[in-house]
């Protein structure tokens, strides 16, 4: 098991967990499993992001590896500059969606992607022994990297029909959540003729307007903007923009797993027999909708890397958490907010229906989510607790407790925060509310015991 890495990354709160010595002497480990350089580094806008960039560049350079700073970028840009400027490897500094005092890194691979789960190992092994390079008889050097942003965003246009989304003139509200999209995504919609409005445009470490997360909970924002500009859609990015909630023309807040399905099903009438890739906790519609294409569903531990990793070796065309990360393997596999707008617009586009009929033309699904505190410490009895109750569950990840296939409660530790998220689908909103309820109360009272 990884002590450093979780789902996605390693995170901590900075200069207590995360502190400026174990950022070096993590970096000099990820430097060693890099080997060569040159390394992209790019960081989201959290106040601590610049300090630690100066912290991994030095390590980097004081064991020979050169590098480039891209400065503020969402993570899926530093992605993509990193497999299409030939880079080595990229690191991303980013909490993602954690609060403002978190920040962590996010190595990425020379194809672009997150490393695997055993690389992740092979870099803590490195770290906890101390197996770094050490010594180096050249020191490397520190350039900027100033091509990734429009690199990406050539990228991503050149995945659509760029000139049927210009000639419908889309209204769109961003919702930026004062991170790191703000770079990026307005561009993006100027360069395919969009009519743009903005909410929490200014890149703030402390996510002043609504928190990194983007929920249906605080984008009362969006959906009113959208509502009062009459827009064809809205859209909220995390803290680092590799998410992305949708908000239909009528104001309604989406979750990632009917956008999904919405642009799983735009991209497979035209990709036909393909692979899609998604987590254990995503609603079952996705199997009835991948079934009408002739196209298979493979599903994985929950995490982007575990979906990432999953879609490089089998080439799958999509990949997909509930959250709202979406990935199209044709751009890159991973998850990617601007991508994923780009997509809704062509789907948009292609379709002349509004967003909120496309919606109701979908397969009925009730799913739902909730957190509740808990040290990591108490999990396995946690665990241990439903799994004796409920026999025959799915342990792969957590637990999943299937009542039969539209009705399942998901149980699994955050790898990022001292939480259990809960996760719910049922043939109802009846049921669901019932199921959620239900299995809120058990949690809360194995914990407490």
């Amino acid at each position: 098991m990884a002590k450093f890495f979780g789902t996605n990354g390693i995170r901590g709160i900075f200069s207590e967990d995360l502190t400026l010595e174990f950022i070096h002497d993590m970096t000099l480990a990820m430097g060693t499993y890099f080997d060569k350089g040159p390394i992209l580094i790019g960081f989201d806008g959290r106040d601590s992001s610049p300090a630690i960039s100066k912290v991994v560049s030095s390590a980097l350079n004081s064991i020979g590896i050169d590098c480039n700073v891209a400065g503020i970028v969402p993570t899926p840009c530093l992605e993509f500059a990193v497999k299409t400027l030939g880079y080595s490897g990229g690191l991303m500094i980013t909490a993602s969606h954690n609060p403002p005092q978190y920040n962590g890194i996010k190595p990425a691979a020379s194809d672009g992607v997150e490393i695997p789960r055993e690389d992740e190992l092979i870099i803590e092994d490195i770290y906890v022994e101390k197996k770094w390079r050490k010594n180096s008889k050249n020191l490397g050097i520190t350039g900027k990297e100033d091509r990734a942003i429009q690199t990406y965003l050539n990228g991503i246009i050149s995945q659509i029909d760029s000139k049927l989304v210009e000639s419908r003139n889309f209204k769109v509200v961003l919702d930026l959540g004062n991170g790191a999209q703000a770079v990026s995504a307005p561009d993006f919609c100027k360069m395919v003729n969009c009519e743009t409005f903005l909410v929490n445009q200014n890149i703030d470490g402390a996510f002043p307007g609504r928190g990194s997360e983007p929920t249906p909970q605080n984008l009362s924002e969006l959906s009113r903007v959208v509502i009062e500009n009459n827009a064809d859609v809205g859209i909220a990015f995390d803290g680092d923009g590799d998410r992305s909630i949708f908000c239909d023309n009528n104001g309604n807040i989406l979750t990632g797993d009917k956008s999904a399905l919405l642009l799983t099903q735009h991209i497979l009438r035209k990709n036909p027999n393909s692979l899609v890739v998604t987590c254990l906790n995503s609603g079952s519609n996705i199997e009835t909708v991948a079934d009408e294409f002739n196209s298979k569903v493979v599903r994985t531990k929950v995490g982007s890397v575990e979906v990432s990793r999953k879609m490089v070796p089998t080439n799958a065309l999509i990949g997909f958490e509930e959250n709202g990360g979406f990935m199209y393997g044709k751009h890159n596999q991973v998850r990617d907010g601007c991508m994923t707008l780009a997509l809704m617009l062509e789907l948009l586009a292609t379709s002349k229906k509004s967003l909120s009929d496309e919606i109701s033309l979908l397969p009925p699904s009730f799913t739902t989510k909730d957190k509740v505190s808990c040290s990591p410490d108490k999990v396995p009895k946690l665990i241990s607790d439903l799994k004796k109750e409920f026999p025959n569950s799915d342990t792969t990840d957590g637990i999943k407790i299937i009542i039969d296939s539209k009705n399942w409660v998901m149980v699994r530790p955050s790898g990022t925060e001292p939480i259990v998220r809960i996760y719910a689908e049922a043939g109802s909103q009846e049921k669901l509310d019932t199921l959620m309820s239900e299995f809120l109360k058990k949690v809360r009272d194995i914990i407490s015991r």
